[in-house]
């Protein structure tokens, strides 16, 4: 039954959220300056973004070759991302693709790395991956170890910068909604640990970190896990949206 004062409480909740997204990032990423600013931003700069359902939020893959294509760049962060750095830039030329897939883990990442990243040749990288890998360790349906994901993940880093010295990486932080319906207490300490490999990683490979977990747990100060993201893993409008604007704060 439509009740009013839900519908109300709703409303007045995702104006206050939109409304505090620069506020939220901007706390959580006080030191974070971008390295390129979108005044740099340079002409006919490829960008790809990559990693799980996360990044790939229903894209639909027959149209993945085309790039600033709507449908390709599915409807979560990525999406968000290409639409501002698009609108910003329409003189330069950018060509942004999504090559995210639902499920996967590093190494099932790593096995497509060639078509799905190598054959795009981008300037810039984003990766977003990491969850499913403890996720799925978790549920027993996978036996990587954190070793297991620290091994692959760097391999694939050395692959990338051995052919292109130059790119610009994005590496960045797998995250939890806490209190979310699929992230309660057992996740924790032990996923603190992918995410500090992750960290690492970033450092030992010059790229920048993108500090997802900081934004959300800053997030959960303004709004409810619902209102991000209600199972804990995967982000809402508004919890893509704030990614987004955590991504271009230290990527653009």
């Amino acid at each position: 039954m439509f009740s009013r004062r839900s519908f109300i409480k709703k409303a007045a909740l995702a104006g206050a959220g939109a409304a505090l997204i620069p506020e939220i990032v901007q706390a959580a990423m006080p030191g974070i300056q971008s390295t390129t600013g979108t005044s740099g931003m340079k002409s006919n700069t490829i960008i790809v973004f990559q990693g799980d359902s996360i990044t790939d939020a229903g894209r639909k893959r027959e149209n993945e070759h085309l790039a600033n294509d709507r449908e390709m760049l599915g409807h979560g962060y990525a999406m968000f991302a290409a639409a501002d750095l698009l609108s910003t830039h329409p003189d330069k030329n950018l060509r942004i693709y999504n090559r995210g897939i639902s499920g996967n883990k590093v190494f099932e990442m790593q096995k497509r790395w060639d078509k799905d990243c190598i054959q795009l040749q981008p300037d810039i990288l984003s990766i977003l991956i990491g969850v499913n890998d403890f996720w799925h360790m978790k549920l027993g349906r996978y036996e990587g170890t954190l070793s297991t994901f620290t091994d692959d993940y760097r391999n694939l880093l050395i692959q990338t910068k051995m052919k292109f010295p130059d790119i610009k990486l994005a590496v960045c932080e797998p995250f939890t909604i806490k209190g979310g319906k699929s992230t309660d207490s057992s996740w924790y300490p032990a996923f603190d640990d992918y995410r500090a490999s992750v960290k690492a990683l970033a450092k030992e490979f010059g790229a920048i970190f993108v500090p997802f977990q900081a934004v959300f747990d800053k997030a959960l100060e303004k709004a409810p896990v619902t209102y991000w993201g209600e199972d804990g893993v995967h982000p809402s409008m508004a919890g893509a949206m704030l990614m987004k604007t955590a991504w271009m704060k230290a990527v653009c």
